[in-house]
């Protein structure tokens, strides 16, 4: 039977009629500061912490609730003959239930602007303390961090008895909850330091659930989203309309994202099984998105399209011309809602931070079995600040343009990657082959449009001349490759042959 409540919330949400129904059970309500004042106005009974203490608050509120008389009220075991003979000795009330969720540190940090102090007067103390020991006490102690689990407490107490199952699930809930704030705070800590990068020697990831998805990759896996602190984050993207984004759907998007942020000038990306299948670059956005189509209209077919501009009308009547799952941009005109209005499955999604270059914040985890593997993001401030031309011919001008847009799609094709292009547009692209030579001939089978004077990049060292006659015999002018490999010369002296121009980056970029 539960005789006495502790209620303290910064989350107000339905507070009050939880409260005026606990009180109407009889259960007698301590509280503090803004909760107490907000529930006496409102007509309940309260009694202050600080008068059931005989202590009073310190500290403008830091100090508040570290009493023994509340912890010993809430750890106190109530068939533990020695618990007990503690309570009654020292005049230690139990406590049967604990309501409290916890300083917006959250909300505070995501805030323009905040300060480290600012930050830091947000880092609850008592409410996370009070949380722990109910939730390690739950057996005798009913314990709630989340507002939306009031009414089914309330019907539950109706019934007669909250059970051990269902305060179990609430004292997991509690030490999930309590441990993501303390990761939040960590993490936080850890941005501030004069070595953000920097691999810390133990980590919790403070995700928290967004949603459960319809599945994952494929139908019979379950699926949830989770999102992490930090900016920026498609899980903030706004969903103007269409069907909820599914599993897939997040991680094209999210490929198609990062490559769209690669160009200042108006792009056209368009992204299919996590892998471009089209990319252009032009005056406008229906001029790249026309140029983007055409380099393989088969593969755009249910695609993922991400433009770095405002989308026009008249780009959104061409782009509903083939069936597409997301469309995604820094924002949409009113007459391009519309058109894409016409089509109701289709998800556009408004993601101001494809305006500017996105730098991704935190780490690119990949999970293995036991544990993840963990990088930094794949970023540089000039990719070419040690490239050197390595061929007796120098690329022309054209050929330099040409060098620079392939190389920049070429980092986001799963390895082994070649990728055939114009100074604008991919023509053909060799993905994820286990051979490069192989991913040279596929690039070439790809093309739509004649290779001949196109340009060609390649993530990876070419391990043997092999891969040079390919290009060769296709066309190719020039081409861009990290180098490093013992075979480097023999390479080169194969593009001299040809008279191909070829530029050593001295940077490689696989992509797993």
């Amino acid at each position: 039977m539960i005789k006495r409540a502790l209620i303290s919330v910064w989350d107000k949400r339905g507070i009050v009629d939880f409260s005026r129904e606990l009180s109407k059970l009889g259960v007698e309500i301590l509280s503090t500061g803004g909760t107490a004042k907000l529930l006496r106005e409102s007509g309940i009974n309260v009694i202050d912490v600080s008068k059931y203490t005989g202590f009073p608050e310190i500290m403008d509120g830091r100090v508040k609730t570290l009493h023994p008389f509340i912890h010993g009220g809430i750890l106190a075991r109530r068939h533990n003959k020695e618990d007990i003979d503690a309570m009654d000795r020292l005049g230690i009330n139990p406590i049967d239930m604990v309501v409290v969720n916890l300083y917006p540190f959250e909300s505070t940090i995501k805030k323009e602007g905040t300060t480290l102090e600012q930050a830091i007067e947000n880092i609850d103390i008592g409410g996370p303390t009070m949380l722990r020991a109910s939730a390690k006490n739950y057996k005798d102690v009913i314990v709630i961090v989340d507002p939306d689990d009031y009414s089914s407490i309330i019907e539950d107490i109706k019934k007669g008895e909250v059970s051990i199952e269902r305060r179990f699930e609430l004292a997991k809930k509690v030490f999930s909850h309590t441990a993501r704030y303390d990761a939040l705070i960590a993490d936080y800590f850890s941005k501030l330091s004069e070595s953000p990068s920097a691999f810390t020697e133990e980590w919790t990831l403070p995700l928290k659930m967004v949603r459960t998805l319809r599945y994952g990759e494929n139908p019979h896996q379950k699926a949830s989203l989770y999102s992490l602190n930090e900016k920026p984050s498609l899980i903030d993207a706004e969903v103007l309309q269409g069907k909820e984004m599914s599993f897939n759907n997040y991680l094209d998007t999210h490929s198609a994202v990062l490559l769209a942020a690669e160009f200042n000038e108006p792009v056209c990306v368009i992204v299919k099984h996590n892998n471009p299948c089209g990319v252009a670059t032009g005056n406008n956005l229906l001029d790249a998105y026309k140029k983007a189509f055409e380099c393989d209209p088969v593969s755009a077919f249910g695609g993922i399209i991400a433009f770095n501009r405002i989308v026009d009308r008249k780009t959104a009547e061409d782009v509903i011309l083939t069936f597409y799952e997301v469309i995604i941009a820094p924002d949409f005109e009113a007459e391009a809602i519309e058109v894409f209005g016409t089509k109701k499955n289709l998800r556009v999604i408004k993601f101001p931070a494809l305006k500017e270059k996105i730098i991704p914040s935190g780490f690119d985890l990949k999970r293995i079995l036991g544990g993840f593997i963990v990088q930094e993001w794949d970023k540089l401030e000039d990719e070419f600040a040690h490239s050197k031309v390595v061929t007796k011919r120098q690329p022309t001008e054209d050929e330099w343009k040409a060098l620079k847009f392939a190389w920049k799609v070429c980092k986001h094709v799963k390895s082994n990657a070649i990728v055939y292009a114009t100074e604008d547009c991919t023509v053909g692209l060799g993905i994820g082959q286990t051979s490069r030579v192989f991913s040279a001939k596929i690039g070439a089978m790809h093309a739509l449009s004649p290779l001949k004077g196109t340009v060609v990049a390649s993530d990876g060292f070419f391990p043997f001349r092999d891969n040079i006659d390919v290009l060769a015999q296709n066309g190719v002018t020039a081409i861009i490759q990290p180098g490093g490999s013992v075979r480097d010369q023999e390479v080169i002296d194969a593009a001299d042959q040809y008279g191909i121009a070829m530029v050593l980056t001295g940077i490689r970029h696989f992509r797993h």
